[in-house]
C-alpha cells in the first residue's frame, strides 16, 4: 500500500497512477517555525498587531485565516515608488538566521517519517511584497504609471527572495518548497494577463526554476481566479497549484493541464463556517470529490495556504468525505476526452468598443469624457470636463452623461472581465480628480452641494480589508452620493448610528471573510431594532457575499462590484 508521501510523488507524475485520494495536507509536514520565519514571523499572535522586518504594520484579527497588512499615510512603508530605494531595505537574513538549523531540520525529518515530505514554508510572495510595502492599489495603479520604478523594486524582492530560498534549501534540506502569492480575487486576475507576464512571469521562472534545479518540489499557493495564467505557471515550474478555488472550474482546468499541473483545493470556504453541519460539509466535500477526482492530479483541501479551517470540526468532516470516497474504491482517470473550452484570454477594454459605441469620435463632448475615464487619461479628462464648463454644459449633466457613464461602461468590462482592478483603480482616480472641478458648480440654491442622497460604507467588524470598499465609495460620491466612509472593522452598532444621525438612505457594508459575513445579519437587525428599515436601504458585497445570503438576512441588495454597486444605490435614492 502506497504511503501518503508515495502517492503525492505519483500525482506528480503525468501518467502516476496514485491508489487513493489523499487527505488535504496529509502527504506534507509544513516547517512553519525554521531559523528564517521565526525572525520574520515570530512576533506575529492572533489577535495583535505587529510590525515585520520589513517595517509593514501587520494585523492577524482572532478569527480570521491569516493576517493582513494595515496602511494608511503614516504606516506605509514606501508611500512613494520613486523613491523606493530609500525606505526599502530587505531583512538581512545571512547575519540574523544562521543558528538552530540542526535542531530544525532533525525535528521535521523526525515528524516527517516514511509517510510526509518535508515543506519549506515561504509566505509573502514577490507580489504581496510589493502590496505589503506600497499598499494595494498603489501597487496595481504603479504598474501603469512607474513601470520602470516596478521592475527595479520587483528585481530587488526577487534577489532577495532567491537568497532566501537558497539558504532554506541549504539548511533545512526539504523535499518541498510551498510559496504563497495571491493574482488574483476569486472571480478574475488583479491585473491583465499580460501584465502579469510583462511584470511578474519571469521573476518567478527565476524562483522556481532555482527550486527545481536543487531538487526541490515547487507548490505555489494562490486561492484566486488564474485561469487565464494557468498554462504560464505550468511553464514556469510550478507542480502543485495549491489553493486552486472551484470557480476555476477544475475538471475544464484538468483537461486543458492533462497532468502538467497537479491541483490542489476545492474546498472553499464558504463551508468555513461556525454553523455549518456535518451533514452539509460532506454533502459539499463529496459534491468536491465527484466533481474533480476522477480528472486526476488532484488533491482535495481547504484552499487556505496553510493546513486547518478556521473552525476545527470542518477537518474532520472533509477527511471523513474523504475516506468514504476511498472505500468506494474511486480512482482516477486518465483517458477523458478533450471538451470544447471558453476562451479566457480577455479583450483590453476598449478594443471591444468601436464605431457607434465610441462616441468620443462622433465629437460628443459628454462621449470623449466617458472614453478619457475609461482609459484613465487624467488629463484629457481634466482638459474636456474644463471645456464642457465654458461651453455651458451643465455640471450634472457631465458627471452623469460623461464622468458616471465612462465608469458605468468600465464596470460593464469589468464584470466581463475585460478590465481589472488597476484600471478600475486608475479611472477612479480620474473620477475624484473631475469631480474637484465640478463641485462648485453643483451647489443648490442655499449654496450646499447637491446630492442624490447619502450612504455610509464600511467593512464589517472583524475585517480589515478595504480595497473593494474604497472603490465603491470613490464612485459612489462620484455619482454624486454623499458618503460617510466608516473605514474597516466596523462593529454593527455604528453603522445604525451613523446612519442615524446623517439621515443616509443606504448601508453599504462589506466582508471578505466568511468569518465576518453574520455581522451584516447583526446590521439588519439592528436597523429593525431601531426602526429605520423603512427608510434607509442595506447593501451587501464582498467576496464571500451571494444574492442566497443577501436574501437570508433580510437585506435588500447585493452586487458583486464597485460599478453595479454604484448602479444600484443610484436606483435606491432616485426610485428610479
Amino acid at each position: 500500500m502506497q504511503t501518503a508521501k508515495e502517492i503525492f510523488l505519483e500525482l506528480l507524475k503525468p501518467e502516476g497512477r496514485p491508489e487513493r485520494v489523499l487527505r488535504q495536507y496529509e502527504a506534507l509536514h509544513m516547517c512553519l517555525y525554521d531559523p528564517i520565519n521565526t525572525y520574520l514571523r515570530g512576533n506575529r499572535r492572533r489577535g495583535s498587531v505587529t510590525k515585520d522586518r520589513w517595517g509593514t504594520t501587520i494585523s492577524f484579527p482572532d478569527d480570521a485565516p491569516g493576517a493582513i497588512p494595515v496602511h494608511s499615510d503614516e504606516l506605509t512603508v514606501c508611500p512613494d515608488i520613486t523613491r523606493w530605494r530609500e525606505t526599502v531595505h530587505a531583512p538581512d537574513l545571512a547575519a540574523n538566521c544562521t543558528e538552530g538549523w540542526e535542531e530544525c531540520r532533525r525535528k521535521a525529518r523526525a515528524s516527517a517519517g516514511e509517510q510526509q515530505l518535508v515543506a519549506g514554508f515561504m509566505g509573502t510572495g514577490i507580489f504581496e511584497q510589493c502590496h505589503f510595502l506600497m499598499g494595494f492599489e498603489n501597487t496595481l495603479t504603479a504598474l501603469y504609471e512607474h513601470p520602470e520604478e516596478m521592475h527595479q523594486l520587483i528585481e530587488y524582492i526577487t534577489e532577495y527572495r532567491l537568497g532566501y530560498v537558497k539558504l532554506l534549501i541549504d539548511h533545512l534540506q526539504p523535499d518541498v518548497i510551498f510559496s504563497h502569492d495571491d493574482w488574483g480575487t476569486k472571480d478574475a486576475l488583479f491585473m491583465k494577463p499580460e501584465m502579469w507576464r510583462a511584470f511578474f512571469k519571469e521573476p518567478y521562472r527565476r524562483f522556481y526554476g532555482y527550486i527545481r534545479s536543487r531538487g526541490c518540489i515547487a507548490i505555489h499557493h494562490a486561492d484566486s481566479f488564474l485561469v487565464p495564467i494557468v498554462d504560464d505557471m505550468a511553464e514556469i515550474g510550478i507542480q502543485v497549484w495549491q489553493g486552486t478555488l472551484p470557480e476555476n472550474n477544475i475538471p475544464a482546468l484538468q483537461q486543458q493541464l492533462r497532468g502538467r499541473l497537479v491541483l490542489m483545493g476545492g474546498i472553499g470556504a464558504a463551508i468555513d463556517r461556525a454553523d455549518a453541519a456535518p451533514e452539509e460539509i460532506l454533502a459539499y466535500t463529496r459534491a468536491t470529490l465527484d466533481d474533480c477526482c476522477p480528472g486526476g492530479h488532484f488533491i482535495p483541501s481547504i484552499t487556505y495556504g496553510l493546513p486547518g479551517a478556521v473552525f476545527p470540526h470542518i477537518d474532520r468532516y472533509v477527511d471523513q468525505a474523504i475516506d468514504a470516497y476511498n472505500a468506494q474504491l474511486h480512482v482516477p482517470r486518465f483517458d477523458l476526452p478533450p471538451v470544447p473550452r471558453r476562451s479566457v484570454h480577455a479583450q483590453p477594454a476598449d478594443s471591444v468598443r468601436s464605431g457607434g459605441e465610441d462616441t468620443a469620435a462622433q465629437g460628443d463632448i459628454l462621449g470623449s469624457i466617458a472614453a478619457a475615464i475609461r482609459r484613465g487619461q487624467q488629463k484629457k479628462l481634466l482638459a474636456l470636463t474644463q471645456e464642457a464648463l465654458q461651453s455651458g454644459v451643465d455640471a450634472q449633466d457631465i458627471l452623469s452623461g460623461g464622468l458616471v457613464r465612462g465608469m458605468n461602461e468600465l464596470g460593464e468590462d469589468f464584470s466581463a472581465s475585460r478590465a481589472f482592478v488597476p484600471e478600475m483603480l486608475i479611472a477612479a482616480r480620474c473620477m475624484t480628480a473631475a469631480t474637484a472641478l465640478l463641485k462648485p458648480y453643483m451647489v443648490d440654491e442655499s449654496g450646499h452641494s447637491r446630492t442624490i442622497g447619502s450612504a455610509c460604507i464600511g467593512t464589517v467588524r472583524g475585517d480589515m480589508h478595504d480595497i473593494g470598499k474604497n472603490l465603491v465609495k470613490i464612485i459612489f460620491e462620484g455619482s454624486g452620493i454623499q458618503v460617510y466612509d466608516l473605514g474597516a472593522d466596523v462593529p454593527a452598532e455604528r453603522f445604525i448610528e451613523t446612519a442615524m444621525a446623517h439621515h443616509c438612505g443606504i448601508i453599504a457594508c462589506s466582508s471578505l471573510l466568511t468569518t465576518t459575513m453574520q455581522e451584516m445579519r447583526r446590521i439588519v437587525g439592528l436597523a429593525e431594532k431601531a426602526g429605520i428599515r423603512g427608510s434607509v436601504a442595506i447593501m451587501v458585497g464582498g467576496a464571500p457575499i451571494s444574492q442566497s445570503f443577501c436574501d437570508e438576512i433580510g437585506a435588500d441588495v447585493y452586487t458583486a462590484d464597485a460599478a453595479s454597486a454604484a448602479r444600484a444605490a443610484v436606483k435606491l435614492l432616485t426610485k428610479e
